[in-house]
């Protein structure tokens, strides 16, 4: 992997956003594929473990790289992306609220997928031309396979919203208990300002507008509510800087339990 053209002094900033993007997608994919063997027909069970499997490999993506910039910077010990995955504790994490929230019922596993798709494609387009060449080249193939997640679960928000009163209902719900976690996408760390000065990423405040008029269109559409979109009161959340909910440690939990209990163990 190409070395970034940056002052050490950026490279802690450069790792925790990596570790932010990585433990993002990892914790993603790890609730998602709970779907697996569980979804309501065969085709879409086998579509949300696809899209799970997808965004998995997006987390070992930035972990390796996380892990290279790491390890070249005087580690005592070589790190690599299952020691990333596996053997830091729940503080350590600092991916987005929205993404450790249990599935929930189909509608609720939908819109978050949905809500995260389309914040994702915004990020990873611009992502394409940060001035860290390996950081630009993996957002770039992340984002062919975000281009169909985006794709399949918008066609379910509006399946879901313009279907029948029941599943309109269950959509609503959804909406009203995964929009508070929203506003965490817009909001930066201390690690995502220090970026921006050196051009490796753009304001995230940036995405705010388009991800709003993107997804008011669609809920347009699909004959849902269009929620107000206003700062609320500090909830003492925040995952980009590792203060996670209740959900985190059971995830956790189950993730981590093979490799805790037999360390260094491989198929």
């Amino acid at each position: 992997m190409q070395q970034p053209n940056l002052d050490t002094a950026t490279y802690p900033a450069l790792q925790q956003y990596l570790l932010h993007l990585a433990d993002t997608a990892l914790i993603l994919a790890q609730v998602q594929s709970e779907w697996c063997g569980h979804g309501p027909q065969l085709e879409q069970d086998i579509a949300i473990t696809n899209i799970s499997l997808d965004v998995l490999g997006q987390a070992r993506n930035w972990y390796q790289y996380a892990a290279t910039l790491i390890n070249d910077n005087n580690s005592e010990q070589a790190i690599t992306e299952d020691t990333l995955a596996y053997f830091r504790t729940e503080r350590d994490y600092k991916n987005l609220i929205l993404c450790e929230l249990p599935n929930g019922d189909w509608a609720h596993t939908i819109l978050r997928l949905y809500f995260f798709a389309q914040y994702q494609q915004l990020q990873l387009t611009a992502l394409q031309q940060s001035s860290d060449a390996t950081i630009a080249a993996i957002a770039s193939k992340s984002l062919k396979e975000n281009t169909y997640h985006l794709r399949w679960s918008a066609e379910w928000v509006l399946r879901l919203g313009d279907g029948t009163s029941i599943s309109n209902q269950k959509i609503n719900e959804a909406l009203t208990a995964l929009w508070p976690c929203v506003y965490e996408l817009f909001i930066p760390a201390t690690y995502e300002n220090e970026l921006v000065l050196t051009q490796v990423i753009n304001e995230v405040q940036s995405l705010q507008v388009p991800w709003v008029q993107a997804v008011n269109a669609l809920l347009y559409k699909a004959t849902l509510p269009i929620p107000l979109y206003e700062t609320p009161a500090w909830q003492g959340l925040n995952g980009k800087q590792g203060i996670h909910t209740e959900h985190m440690g059971y995830i956790l939990t189950e993730l981590q339990y093979l490799q805790r209990t037999y360390p260094n163990c491989n198929w």
